[in-house]
């Protein structure tokens, strides 16, 4: 038994070490082999596009969506606006109507989901009545930056490209410690895309903002997410994600651990699916980087939950064995305490920080699984106010 205890302590300890540390440092040094490919752009190129918000329930912030996305920085003649609203049952449809009739040299639309079944259904049905070549989502508490919209499509510089996301940055990244975490989490995955992308595909975009072919838009189960569902889709067929960010979207992050929890719970609904969605990402004859990109970026990922509790229970079955066992046992309980730490004495020490809102999303990923084997990971969830 001792060699088994042996076998699984040591993967679930690389998955571990390989998500968090191997990944991006290896593909740091990968990028740097690839350092003279630059993404092409071609501003010239300025297609019909319909910029579309989801929303449920935005009273707060849809007036302020509304005036941000009709001064961006694209022909007027060649734009249009979609608000798909998920059966929302507060003032946002009324506040949609009313921003219409009072911008009528704008072409607002207005689609209303008469059943709630999450963003992903809202963008299935609200797709449809799209007529312009390119779709670019964006979500109601994003604030797009002016140009990001002549940004994404001046990316779309060959046909094998199927999919441009922008870059989210966080405004209140200073207003709290799990905003800050969060922030430094965007900027260090940021970058991380950025090569992937510049090599060949990345493996997952973000909701705040991103675009597609009207074309090309495939109708994802409504469990499922764009952010992690359409990269994967189109990389599978041969074709490209990549990274524009140089095309920016401004959003807040949760400013309380409960907020910014219930999103990584949330985020976490299809986890399972997640981890090998289909086994021919293993096939790096064909699928070359991506494959190597999903396993470091996403599979190592999403099977933090499962390795951390391996390593553990396994570490302490093999303390009788060496002192290294003892020490990486004791290097875990300590880990872990630290975290408790920062829970108990709500120190605002960045590291201490950063140990607690990584144990937070880890423990979120548990709550992801339990909720798909229970019957209740659903497709819609109530958004976090403080990030409104």
């Amino acid at each position: 038994m001792e060699l088994f205890y042996k076998i699984i302590f040591y993967i679930s300890g690389f998955i571990i070490i390989w998500a968090m540390i191997g990944y991006p440092v290896s593909i740091k040094m990968i990028g740097k082999l690839y350092k003279k490919r630059k993404l092409k752009k071609d501003y010239s190129f300025q297609p019909t596009v319909t910029v579309m918000v989801v929303a449920h329930n935005e009273e707060k912030v849809i007036l302020d969506k509304l005036r941000n996305i009709i001064e961006l920085n694209y022909p007027k003649d060649k734009i249009e606006f979609l608000v798909a609203s998920d059966n929302s049952t507060d003032k946002t449809n009324e506040i949609v109507s009313q921003f219409k009739s009072e911008n009528p040299d704008y072409k607002v639309k207005l689609y209303e989901v008469k059943t709630r079944k999450g963003k992903t259904n809202a963008q299935n049905e609200a797709q449809k009545t799209v007529s312009t070549d390119y779709l670019i989502m964006t979500d109601a508490n994003s604030l797009m930056e002016r140009n990001s919209v002549k940004e994404l499509m001046a990316a779309f510089t060959s046909v094998d490209i199927a999919y441009v996301s922008g870059r989210l940055s966080i405004v209140n990244q200073n207003a709290s410690d799990v905003s800050n975490a969060e922030g430094s989490y965007w900027d260090s995955d940021m970058s991380i895309r950025e090569i992937e992308s510049r090599i060949q595909t990345i493996t997952a975009g973000n909701g705040a903002l991103y675009a597609c072919r009207t074309k090309d838009y495939y109708d994802f189960n409504p469990i499922q997410s764009h952010d992690s569902s359409m990269p994967l889709f189109y990389a599978l067929r041969g074709k490209r994600a990549i990274a524009n960010h140089d095309a920016i979207a401004y959003e807040k992050a949760g400013e309380i651990v409960e907020d910014e929890f219930g999103r990584k719970v949330r985020m976490n609904r299809i986890i399972l699916k997640q981890i090998l969605p289909d086994l021919k990402i293993l096939n790096i004859f064909k699928y070359r980087w991506f494959s190597y990109f999903y396993f470091g970026h996403r599979t190592c990922r999403y099977l933090l939950w499962i390795s951390h509790l391996v390593v553990l229970l396994s570490n302490a079955l093999l303390i009788p064995e060496s002192l290294f066992y003892s020490i990486t046992f004791t290097s875990q309980v300590l880990f872990y305490f630290l975290a408790l730490v920062k829970i108990i004495t709500k120190s605002k020490n960045k590291y201490l920080t950063l140990i607690y809102y990584y144990c937070v999303t880890v423990i979120a990923q548990w709550f992801g699984v339990y909720n798909i084997l229970t019957g209740k990971a659903k497709p819609f969830w109530e958004k976090a106010e403080s990030t409104r």
